[in-house]
């Protein structure tokens, strides 16, 4: 389960002394280029151990909330796995990575897997907090009830495909993306009644988009002076990711604030 595929009737779920139990095997965000290091600092690789054998692979994106909370997608949920933080090329462990074990897991109380209904969007709570090593950052959010205007440029990044035949890259991608706004992507030959006004579209150009792997990672956007995560990558055309007036849809990050809050502050101990 990576980016989550939708189609007409059928949803598709889609030089350092490298630590004994640092194992990323790999099989990018479509149109993408190698991001700069230490530029996405929130940017996370949720890493699941399918054969129980050690070897992680990357299966999706997140963000990091605060020194104890990742914020990714509900789809993405599976199992208990590891959170990787710092992280930049999945091929090298490069001394700036933190591995995390995910202590619980709180996804959204309406989620009910059907992705046309929303609430996409899930809160890891790790066993040990985040260092700040240099290479890590917590992302800042939107404002509630935030919007962005049509054609607002953000950044899409993640491990994703590179097309939706192609492999996972080593190395974090990121990509310029518009947003689309709702009464856009909601129109008929969009994404009709699928795009909810929970949800921020962004894309549909043909060439630039999320793709598998993705899912859960952010939708970085400038404004008020900083980068903000204003969307949780959620789901994009079956086919070919990177399909016209079908752009990625994400979980609008400003419509769960107050539940983000409420999760991150509770009292676990």
């Amino acid at each position: 389960v990576l980016l989550s595929i939708i189609g007409s009737s059928l949803w598709l779920l889609i030089l350092h002394l490298t630590p004994s139990h640092y194992r990323v095997h790999n099989d990018r965000v479509t149109g993408g280029h190698d991001a700069k290091p230490d530029v996405w600092k929130w940017q996370v690789s949720l890493q699941l151990d399918s054969s129980s054998d050690g070897s992680f692979y990357h299966i999706c994106g997140g963000s990091i909330v605060n020194s104890f909370h990742i914020m990714t997608a509900a789809h993405c949920i599976l199992r208990l796995y590891r959170a990787v933080v710092g992280e930049y090329n999945l091929d090298h462990y490069e001394g700036s990575e933190q591995l995390h074990r995910v202590e619980k897991i709180v996804v959204h109380p309406h989620w009910n897997g059907d992705l046309g209904l929303g609430n996409d969007i899930a809160i890891l709570r790790l066993a040990d907090p985040i260092y700040d090593n240099g290479h890590v950052a917590i992302a800042n959010l939107p404002s509630p009830g935030a919007t962005l205007p049509n054609n607002f440029e953000c950044v899409i990044t993640g491990w994703g495909l590179i097309d939706f035949s192609g492999s996972v890259p080593a190395i974090l991608q990121e990509a310029p993306i518009p947003v689309v706004e709702h009464s856009v992507c909601s129109q008929p030959d969009w994404w009709d009644s699928f795009a909810k006004e929970t949800m921020v579209c962004a894309g549909g150009d043909g060439i630039i988009s999320g793709c598998q792997g993705d899912s859960g990672g952010p939708l970085n956007c400038f404004t008020d002076g900083a980068w903000r995560v204003y969307g949780v990558a959620s789901f994009a055309p079956s086919g070919m990711c990177n399909q016209l007036q079908k752009p990625t849809v994400f979980t609008r990050v400003a419509s769960f604030m107050d539940w983000i809050y409420s999760v991150c502050t509770r009292v676990t101990h």
